[in-house]
């Protein structure tokens, strides 16, 4: 089954001409042509234009859109991993989103009130400067200038795919907690060494001599998830972050 240009541009609540511009910058290309001359679109290419449509709502560019759907593919990833690491994203958004309306709201009730102004927080969901002073008295202030000049550093496309492979941990460690994996298992270890690898990519973080995380800190790491809701709320609460947190440790006992 396939579609024409018209009838997919009033689906997507689009124009045939951006259709048409997709296609001649290799982003969605047409389907067949049609004896009439016409585009038409199957399956697939719907596929690929939510995916386009779902990276564009996230600001890239289109060479960036294209940049995130290459390195998709170059990875192996199909459309459903695509999509999955998509949907993982606009959960995380959502959560987000609603942090800002909480926050908003706060405000609003407590100036209509004639309430105090809760300044910590007032600016939730907002920017990853708002956990500056946390960083710095955690791990220095050179942690945060470090993390900070890397994430600035990052183009549109690069940050979008951070932030969904990110996702897509969290969501694979809240799966396996929800399903009573043993957090000594061979399932849960691997999930263990993918948080390694992933904490040995950001700078700024205590890190050995090789520029991987330390064992303490790696360690520390997982029982900060258990003890901060904010951190625990990404793996399910507190069982799924307790259970996140044994298996590092287990982690770091058998391999740091």
């Amino acid at each position: 089954m396939d579609w024409s240009i018209q009838e997919i541009a009033k689906l997507a609540g689009t124009t045939s001409r951006t259709l048409r511009h997709y296609d001649a910058v290799g982003l969605l290309p047409v389907t067949r042509v049609g004896v009439n001359g016409y585009r038409y679109y199957d399956e697939h290419a719907l596929v690929r234009l939510q995916r386009i449509l779902l990276l564009r709502e996230l600001g890239l560019s289109l060479p960036a859109v294209g940049e995130v759907l290459a390195a998709q593919e170059a990875a192996g990833h199909g459309a459903t991993d695509a999509l999955r690491e998509h949907l993982v994203w606009l959960r995380a958004e959502q959560d987000r989103l609603e942090a800002q309306i909480a926050s908003v709201e706060d405000t609003i009730t407590n100036m209509e009130g004639g309430g105090p102004l809760m300044a910590e927080h007032m600016f939730d969901g907002f920017d990853h400067t708002q956990h500056q002073a946390e960083v710095e008295e955690r791990w220095g202030e050179h942690a945060f200038a470090s993390g900070d000049r890397w994430w600035r550093g990052k183009t549109p496309a690069e940050r979008a795919d951070w932030q969904a492979r990110a996702a897509a941990l969290a969501a694979d460690w809240a799966d396996a907690a929800s399903r009573g994996v043993d957090a000594s298992g061979e399932e849960a270890q691997v999930l263990a060494r993918r948080q390694y690898d992933w904490l040995s990519g950001i700078p700024g973080t205590p890190q050995t001599a090789d520029g991987h995380p330390t064992r303490e800190y790696f360690t520390g790491l997982g029982e900060m998830y258990v003890g901060d809701r904010r951190f625990s709320a990404n793996y399910g609460g507190e069982t799924g972050a307790r259970f996140v947190s044994d298996a590092m440790a287990l982690f770091a006992e058998r391999e740091l």
